[in-house]
Protein backbone atom coordinates (compact mmCIF):
# COMPACT_ATOMS: atom_id res chain seq x y z
CA UNK A 1 0.00 0.00 0.00
CA UNK A 2 1.33 3.17 -1.04
CA UNK A 3 1.31 6.19 2.15
CA UNK A 4 2.62 8.90 0.88
CA UNK A 5 1.82 10.93 -2.37
CA UNK A 6 3.94 13.31 -3.46
CA UNK A 7 2.73 15.83 -6.50
CA UNK A 8 2.83 18.84 -8.85
CA UNK A 9 0.67 21.18 -7.67
CA UNK A 10 -0.15 22.27 -10.86
CA UNK A 11 -1.79 18.60 -11.74
CA UNK A 12 -3.59 18.53 -8.39
CA UNK A 13 -7.20 18.48 -10.13
CA UNK A 14 -5.74 16.62 -13.07
CA UNK A 15 -8.23 13.68 -13.46
CA UNK A 16 -5.51 11.07 -13.10
CA UNK A 17 -4.69 12.91 -9.74
CA UNK A 18 -8.61 12.57 -8.70
CA UNK A 19 -9.04 9.47 -9.45
CA UNK A 20 -5.69 8.77 -7.52
CA UNK A 21 -7.42 10.62 -4.54
CA UNK A 22 -10.35 8.91 -4.70
CA UNK A 23 -8.62 5.09 -4.54
CA UNK A 24 -6.03 5.91 -1.84
CA UNK A 25 -8.05 8.17 0.78
CA UNK A 26 -5.78 7.41 3.06
CA UNK A 27 -2.27 8.41 2.03
CA UNK A 28 -0.65 11.22 2.73
CA UNK A 29 -0.22 14.42 -0.13
CA UNK A 30 2.96 16.22 -0.29
CA UNK A 31 3.47 19.29 -2.65
CA UNK A 32 6.24 19.83 -4.66
CA UNK A 33 7.38 21.83 -7.44
CA UNK A 34 8.58 19.53 -9.92
CA UNK A 35 9.51 15.57 -9.73
CA UNK A 36 13.04 15.82 -10.13
CA UNK A 37 13.67 17.74 -6.97
CA UNK A 38 12.95 14.10 -5.52
CA UNK A 39 12.93 11.56 -8.28
CA UNK A 40 16.98 12.73 -8.98
CA UNK A 41 18.37 13.25 -5.86
CA UNK A 42 22.17 11.32 -5.77
CA UNK A 43 22.58 9.37 -2.59
CA UNK A 44 19.42 7.44 -2.22
CA UNK A 45 19.20 4.04 -0.91
CA UNK A 46 17.17 2.09 -4.06
CA UNK A 47 17.29 -1.14 -2.56
CA UNK A 48 15.86 0.70 1.01
CA UNK A 49 13.27 2.57 -0.87
CA UNK A 50 12.07 -0.60 -2.69
CA UNK A 51 10.40 -1.78 0.47
CA UNK A 52 8.18 1.12 1.06
CA UNK A 53 8.46 3.50 -2.27
CA UNK A 54 6.56 6.67 -2.65
CA UNK A 55 4.37 7.76 -5.55
CA UNK A 56 5.21 11.23 -7.52
CA UNK A 57 2.31 12.19 -9.60
CA UNK A 58 4.44 14.97 -12.42
CA UNK A 59 3.24 16.13 -15.34
CA UNK A 60 6.17 15.78 -18.63
CA UNK A 61 6.65 18.27 -21.09
CA UNK A 62 9.03 17.02 -23.81
CA UNK A 63 10.29 13.28 -25.17
CA UNK A 64 6.65 11.39 -24.83
CA UNK A 65 7.75 9.08 -27.86
CA UNK A 66 11.06 8.01 -28.40
CA UNK A 67 13.07 5.72 -31.33
CA UNK A 68 12.92 2.09 -29.63
CA UNK A 69 16.94 1.14 -28.98
CA UNK A 70 18.62 -0.87 -31.97
CA UNK A 71 17.73 -4.52 -31.07
CA UNK A 72 14.16 -3.83 -29.25
CA UNK A 73 11.83 -3.97 -32.29
CA UNK A 74 10.25 -6.30 -34.14
CA UNK A 75 9.39 -5.93 -37.84
CA UNK A 76 7.09 -2.69 -38.13
CA UNK A 77 8.73 0.16 -40.53
CA UNK A 78 9.19 2.33 -37.66
CA UNK A 79 9.50 1.27 -33.74
CA UNK A 80 8.51 4.11 -30.95
CA UNK A 81 8.29 3.44 -27.15
CA UNK A 82 6.74 5.98 -24.34
CA UNK A 83 6.96 5.84 -20.79
CA UNK A 84 4.16 7.03 -18.90
CA UNK A 85 5.64 6.23 -15.48
CA UNK A 86 9.01 5.43 -14.29
CA UNK A 87 10.05 2.61 -11.59
CA UNK A 88 8.10 -0.83 -11.33
CA UNK A 89 5.87 -2.34 -8.64
CA UNK A 90 7.80 -5.02 -9.16
CA UNK A 91 11.29 -5.94 -7.89
CA UNK A 92 13.27 -8.10 -10.53
CA UNK A 93 16.76 -8.74 -9.44
CA UNK A 94 18.16 -8.29 -13.68
CA UNK A 95 15.92 -5.26 -14.31
CA UNK A 96 17.56 -2.28 -15.86
CA UNK A 97 15.92 0.37 -14.08
CA UNK A 98 17.55 0.06 -10.31
CA UNK A 99 20.77 0.78 -12.52
CA UNK A 100 19.25 3.75 -14.49
CA UNK A 101 17.72 5.49 -11.35
CA UNK A 102 18.95 6.71 -8.27
CA UNK A 103 15.44 6.21 -6.66
CA UNK A 104 13.25 3.71 -6.36
CA UNK A 105 9.72 6.14 -6.16
CA UNK A 106 7.43 5.43 -8.88
CA UNK A 107 6.62 8.82 -11.05
CA UNK A 108 3.72 8.28 -12.68
CA UNK A 109 3.23 11.60 -15.69
CA UNK A 110 -0.61 11.99 -15.40
CA UNK A 111 -0.83 13.81 -18.51
CA UNK A 112 -1.70 11.00 -20.97
CA UNK A 113 -3.22 12.93 -23.35
CA UNK A 114 0.23 14.78 -24.46
CA UNK A 115 1.13 11.46 -25.07
CA UNK A 116 -1.36 10.39 -27.60
CA UNK A 117 -1.03 13.46 -29.01
CA UNK A 118 2.47 13.35 -29.58
CA UNK A 119 1.76 9.37 -30.96
CA UNK A 120 -0.40 11.26 -33.26
CA UNK A 121 2.17 13.44 -34.90
CA UNK A 122 4.47 10.52 -35.07
CA UNK A 123 1.71 8.73 -37.27
CA UNK A 124 0.67 11.96 -39.57
CA UNK A 125 4.59 12.22 -39.95
CA UNK A 126 5.15 8.67 -41.29
CA UNK A 127 1.66 8.27 -42.88
CA UNK A 128 1.08 4.95 -44.47
CA UNK A 129 4.06 3.07 -42.66
CA UNK A 130 3.65 0.14 -40.15
CA UNK A 131 4.38 1.72 -36.52
CA UNK A 132 4.04 -0.22 -33.39
CA UNK A 133 4.01 1.65 -29.82
CA UNK A 134 5.68 0.11 -26.74
CA UNK A 135 4.38 0.80 -23.58
CA UNK A 136 6.27 -0.88 -20.92
CA UNK A 137 10.07 -0.01 -21.46
CA UNK A 138 10.72 1.70 -18.03
CA UNK A 139 7.95 0.44 -15.88
CA UNK A 140 5.47 -2.60 -16.22
CA UNK A 141 2.21 -1.56 -18.42
CA UNK A 142 -0.44 -2.85 -16.61
CA UNK A 143 0.64 -3.42 -12.96
CA UNK A 144 -0.24 -0.54 -12.03
CA UNK A 145 -3.31 0.08 -14.11
CA UNK A 146 -6.19 -0.42 -10.99
CA UNK A 147 -4.63 2.76 -10.16
CA UNK A 148 -3.77 5.28 -12.93
CA UNK A 149 -6.39 3.82 -15.43
CA UNK A 150 -3.85 4.22 -18.61
CA UNK A 151 -4.49 1.10 -20.23
CA UNK A 152 -8.44 1.60 -20.56
CA UNK A 153 -7.35 5.65 -21.80
CA UNK A 154 -4.57 3.63 -24.33
CA UNK A 155 -6.65 1.32 -25.79
CA UNK A 156 -9.46 4.06 -26.75
CA UNK A 157 -7.11 6.33 -28.24
CA UNK A 158 -5.38 3.39 -30.36
CA UNK A 159 -8.77 1.85 -31.42
CA UNK A 160 -9.56 2.03 -34.53
CA UNK A 161 -5.91 2.96 -36.23
CA UNK A 162 -4.86 1.60 -38.95
CA UNK A 163 -1.52 0.40 -39.79
CA UNK A 164 -0.39 0.79 -36.13
CA UNK A 165 0.32 -1.02 -33.08
CA UNK A 166 0.24 -0.73 -29.23
CA UNK A 167 2.47 -3.44 -26.97
CA UNK A 168 1.51 -3.24 -23.90
CA UNK A 169 4.22 -4.84 -22.13
CA UNK A 170 3.77 -6.90 -18.56
CA UNK A 171 4.40 -9.28 -16.01
CA UNK A 172 1.09 -8.68 -14.22
CA UNK A 173 -2.09 -10.10 -14.11
CA UNK A 174 -4.04 -7.01 -13.59
CA UNK A 175 -6.23 -7.61 -17.32
CA UNK A 176 -9.69 -6.16 -16.36
CA UNK A 177 -9.38 -3.31 -18.26
CA UNK A 178 -8.99 -5.38 -21.28
CA UNK A 179 -11.01 -8.41 -20.60
CA UNK A 180 -13.86 -5.84 -20.17
CA UNK A 181 -13.92 -4.63 -23.48
CA UNK A 182 -13.82 -5.91 -26.90
CA UNK A 183 -10.28 -6.70 -28.17
CA UNK A 184 -8.63 -4.89 -30.50
CA UNK A 185 -7.08 -6.27 -33.59
CA UNK A 186 -3.98 -3.72 -33.24
CA UNK A 187 -2.96 -4.31 -29.77
CA UNK A 188 -1.05 -7.08 -28.16
CA UNK A 189 -0.59 -8.21 -24.83
CA UNK A 190 3.32 -9.13 -24.54
CA UNK A 191 4.35 -10.94 -21.16
CA UNK A 192 7.62 -11.39 -20.05
CA UNK A 193 8.15 -15.22 -18.64
CA UNK A 194 10.52 -16.74 -17.22
CA UNK A 195 10.86 -20.61 -16.04
CA UNK A 196 8.80 -20.93 -13.10
CA UNK A 197 11.86 -21.63 -10.84
CA UNK A 198 13.78 -18.94 -11.92
CA UNK A 199 11.18 -16.60 -11.50
CA UNK A 200 10.56 -17.72 -7.87
CA UNK A 201 14.20 -16.79 -7.45
CA UNK A 202 14.52 -13.65 -9.68
CA UNK A 203 11.11 -12.04 -9.99
CA UNK A 204 10.79 -11.01 -6.66
CA UNK A 205 6.74 -9.40 -6.37
CA UNK A 206 5.49 -10.17 -9.92
CA UNK A 207 2.90 -12.64 -9.85
CA UNK A 208 4.00 -16.25 -10.61
CA UNK A 209 4.78 -17.54 -13.72
CA UNK A 210 1.66 -20.13 -13.54
CA UNK A 211 -0.94 -16.87 -13.05
CA UNK A 212 0.63 -15.06 -15.83
CA UNK A 213 -0.04 -17.98 -18.09
CA UNK A 214 -3.49 -18.66 -16.86
CA UNK A 215 -4.01 -14.13 -18.11
CA UNK A 216 -2.70 -15.42 -21.42
CA UNK A 217 -5.12 -17.96 -21.56
CA UNK A 218 -8.15 -15.66 -20.11
CA UNK A 219 -6.98 -12.64 -22.74
CA UNK A 220 -6.35 -15.31 -25.83
CA UNK A 221 -9.56 -17.08 -25.19
CA UNK A 222 -11.05 -13.49 -25.01
CA UNK A 223 -9.74 -12.77 -28.69
CA UNK A 224 -6.59 -10.91 -28.04
CA UNK A 225 -3.40 -11.39 -29.50
CA UNK A 226 -0.60 -12.66 -26.85
CA UNK A 227 3.18 -11.38 -27.46
CA UNK A 228 5.35 -14.12 -25.48
CA UNK A 229 8.57 -12.21 -24.19
CA UNK A 230 11.61 -14.64 -22.97
CA UNK A 231 13.78 -11.48 -22.28
CA UNK A 232 16.52 -11.88 -20.56
CA UNK A 233 17.24 -15.54 -20.67
CA UNK A 234 18.60 -17.27 -17.51
CA UNK A 235 21.51 -19.61 -17.53
CA UNK A 236 21.32 -22.42 -15.51
CA UNK A 237 22.38 -25.90 -15.00
CA UNK A 238 18.85 -27.59 -16.22
CA UNK A 239 18.23 -24.35 -18.20
CA UNK A 240 17.24 -26.43 -21.42
CA UNK A 241 14.92 -28.73 -19.38
CA UNK A 242 13.25 -25.82 -17.71
CA UNK A 243 12.87 -23.42 -20.86
CA UNK A 244 11.68 -26.49 -22.71
CA UNK A 245 8.98 -27.38 -19.82
CA UNK A 246 7.88 -23.30 -19.68
CA UNK A 247 7.11 -23.41 -23.61
CA UNK A 248 4.85 -26.75 -23.06
CA UNK A 249 2.85 -24.93 -20.13
CA UNK A 250 2.42 -21.77 -22.13
CA UNK A 251 1.20 -23.55 -25.21
CA UNK A 252 -1.27 -26.22 -23.87
CA UNK A 253 -4.43 -25.44 -24.23
CA UNK A 254 -3.17 -21.91 -26.69
CA UNK A 255 -4.15 -21.37 -29.81
CA UNK A 256 -1.51 -20.52 -31.72
CA UNK A 257 -3.06 -18.42 -34.08
CA UNK A 258 -3.91 -16.12 -31.04
CA UNK A 259 0.52 -15.50 -30.86
CA UNK A 260 0.99 -12.18 -32.38
CA UNK A 261 4.96 -12.66 -31.86
CA UNK A 262 7.46 -14.27 -29.67
CA UNK A 263 10.88 -12.38 -28.70
CA UNK A 264 13.73 -13.62 -26.75
CA UNK A 265 17.29 -11.92 -25.69
CA UNK A 266 20.55 -12.46 -23.62
CA UNK A 267 20.90 -11.42 -20.11
CA UNK A 268 22.98 -8.43 -20.85
CA UNK A 269 24.13 -5.48 -18.79
CA UNK A 270 26.00 -2.12 -19.57
CA UNK A 271 28.89 -2.42 -17.36
CA UNK A 272 28.23 0.55 -14.75
CA UNK A 273 24.62 -0.89 -14.74
CA UNK A 274 26.05 -4.40 -13.57
CA UNK A 275 27.89 -3.27 -10.95
CA UNK A 276 25.08 -1.48 -9.21
CA UNK A 277 22.37 -4.22 -9.87
CA UNK A 278 25.54 -6.47 -8.44
CA UNK A 279 26.19 -4.23 -5.27
CA UNK A 280 22.12 -4.32 -4.16
CA UNK A 281 21.73 -8.15 -4.57
CA UNK A 282 25.24 -9.45 -3.32
CA UNK A 283 24.14 -12.73 -2.55
CA UNK A 284 22.25 -13.74 -5.37
CA UNK A 285 24.01 -16.40 -7.79
CA UNK A 286 22.92 -14.14 -10.29
CA UNK A 287 25.77 -12.27 -9.87
CA UNK A 288 28.02 -14.76 -9.00
CA UNK A 289 28.14 -16.39 -12.12
CA UNK A 290 31.46 -15.59 -14.51
CA UNK A 291 30.41 -13.00 -16.68
CA UNK A 292 32.17 -11.59 -19.75
CA UNK A 293 32.75 -8.19 -20.69
CA UNK A 294 32.96 -7.47 -23.69
CA UNK A 295 32.94 -3.30 -24.98
CA UNK A 296 31.78 -1.91 -22.22
CA UNK A 297 28.88 -4.74 -21.88
CA UNK A 298 28.82 -7.18 -19.42
CA UNK A 299 26.80 -10.68 -20.51
CA UNK A 300 27.39 -14.66 -20.41
CA UNK A 301 29.30 -14.61 -23.43
CA UNK A 302 29.12 -15.36 -27.44
CA UNK A 303 29.27 -19.59 -26.53
CA UNK A 304 26.35 -19.45 -24.16
CA UNK A 305 24.22 -16.61 -26.08
CA UNK A 306 24.63 -18.66 -29.03
CA UNK A 307 23.90 -22.07 -27.38
CA UNK A 308 20.81 -20.42 -25.61
CA UNK A 309 19.83 -18.60 -29.03
CA UNK A 310 20.04 -22.10 -30.81
CA UNK A 311 17.87 -24.36 -28.63
CA UNK A 312 15.62 -21.57 -28.34
CA UNK A 313 14.88 -21.39 -31.80
CA UNK A 314 14.46 -24.82 -32.42
CA UNK A 315 12.78 -25.35 -29.76
CA UNK A 316 9.78 -22.47 -30.32
CA UNK A 317 9.76 -23.87 -34.05
CA UNK A 318 8.23 -26.71 -32.66
CA UNK A 319 4.90 -24.29 -31.75
CA UNK A 320 4.52 -21.44 -34.12
CA UNK A 321 6.00 -20.44 -37.46
CA UNK A 322 9.60 -19.29 -37.79
CA UNK A 323 8.16 -15.40 -39.38
CA UNK A 324 6.50 -14.94 -35.50
CA UNK A 325 10.24 -15.30 -33.79
CA UNK A 326 12.44 -12.98 -33.02
CA UNK A 327 15.64 -12.36 -31.40
CA UNK A 328 16.36 -8.93 -29.35
CA UNK A 329 20.17 -8.41 -28.58
CA UNK A 330 19.77 -5.24 -26.34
Amino acid sequence: MIETIFFEEEIYEHPTTERIRRALPRAGWVPIDRYQELFNKRHQNFKLQKKNPALILAKKYDNFVLPVPSGFGMDSHKNFYFSHMYNCLYDCKYCFLQGMYSSANFVLFVNYEDFFRSISEKIKKYKGQSLTFFSGYDCDSLAFDKLSGFANQALNFFNGLSNVELELRTKSIAIGSLLQREPLSNCVAAFSLSPAQVAKSLDSKAPSINRRISAIKQLADAGWKIGLRFDPLIYTSDWKELYSALFADIMNGLDPERIHSISYGPLRFPKKMYKKAASLHPEHKLFAFPMEETNGVVSYGTKIETQMHDFLKSELNNYISENKIFQCTI
